[in-house]
């Protein structure tokens, strides 16, 4: 089942992106998303969902994301997305019925589910998603029934209280996803995002990308991360956060986490892109690696 919002109004379209209070790298990587459905045979991520949630409105940026330029943050897009949701799959396997996507900014996983006793709880800025639920609305694209929206700053507000007032069963196990969030946290926010995840039942887990910190990175990797970073900090998002493989793993298990396993492009490349005729590829100057932790 579905249901239909009404409409929010213009006005608050707006304003919320006048503002800037929406995530504009959230943008972004909606815009790569679907570049990618357009673009790429076969797709590393199929998301029937992904173009026609941006709409006509993003033409120009749509055609941007598409040169052979932008190929590799395509791809990179499409396959970090791709692995969480194969995550999310082994969970659901091992009977998790309870996802909650931090940060969620235009993620459409909600919206193609494929796992009908599945509840999804989507959590992000309440300006990102009233600007989610017009983008929506404008596709005519109807609220899941087992969707809740958790309006939530991660800075000011703690995970644990936001969750449990929206319905997470916390004597279950849940599966969180968080892609592209916490390079933009402070160190407090994700220690805490951490605790509030392991204090939940056995078989709950926790899969994130993370960026490498900058001063281990060779010089022409530097380059590129200069690059990036100052791109996110002129949209009003700085990168705040970085890790080494080693202290992350670290983190993972003060928390109380165990089985994590962390992967980077090679292992991603021979995952997804392995004897692909179109040669699409993930960038060599990756700066990060997606981590998997499990309670």
């Amino acid at each position: 089942m579905v249901r239909c919002d009404g409409a929010p109004s213009r006005t608050l379209y707006t304003r919320i992106m006048q503002t800037g209070r929406a995530s504009k790298t959230a943008l972004r990587v909606a815009i790569r998303r679907a570049a990618h459905q357009l673009m790429e045979q076969p797709r590393i991520l199929d998301d029937p969902i992904a173009v026609p949630l941006l709409g006509s409105g993003f033409a120009r940026d749509m055609e941007r994301a598409m040169h052979k330029v932008a190929r590799d943050f395509r791809a990179f897009m499409a396959a970090r997305s791709r692995f969480v949701e194969d995550r999310l799959a082994e969970a659901v396997a091992n009977g998790v019925w309870q996802y909650v996507i931090l940060g969620a900014g235009l993620d459409t996983f909600a919206y193609r589910n494929p796992f009908p006793s599945l509840r999804v709880f989507e959590v992000d800025y309440p300006a990102t998603q009233d600007w989610k639920r017009t983008l929506l609305h404008n596709a005519g694209i109807c609220l899941p029934e087992n969707l809740t929206f958790v309006p939530l700053d991660f800075e000011h507000r703690a995970l644990g209280e936001g969750l449990a007032g929206a319905g997470l069963d916390t004597d279950q196990a849940a599966f969180f996803g968080c892609l592209g969030v916490v390079p933009y946290l402070t160190r407090d926010a994700f220690r805490a995002t951490l605790s509030t995840i392991a204090q939940l039942p056995a078989g709950t887990g926790f899969c994130f990308d993370y960026t490498f910190s900058p001063e281990t990175l060779s010089p022409r990797r530097r380059v590129v991360f200069d690059w990036l970073s100052h791109r996110v900090a002129s949209a009003g998002e700085p990168f705040r956060l970085f890790f080494t493989p080693e202290k992350l793993e670290a983190e993972l298990v003060s928390s109380g986490f165990r089985d994590i396993d962390q992967v980077g492009a090679k292992e991603l490349y021979e995952r997804y892109f392995a004897g692909r005729a179109d040669g699409l590829k993930l960038s060599s100057s990756d700066l990060g690696k997606l981590a998997t932790a499990w309670v």
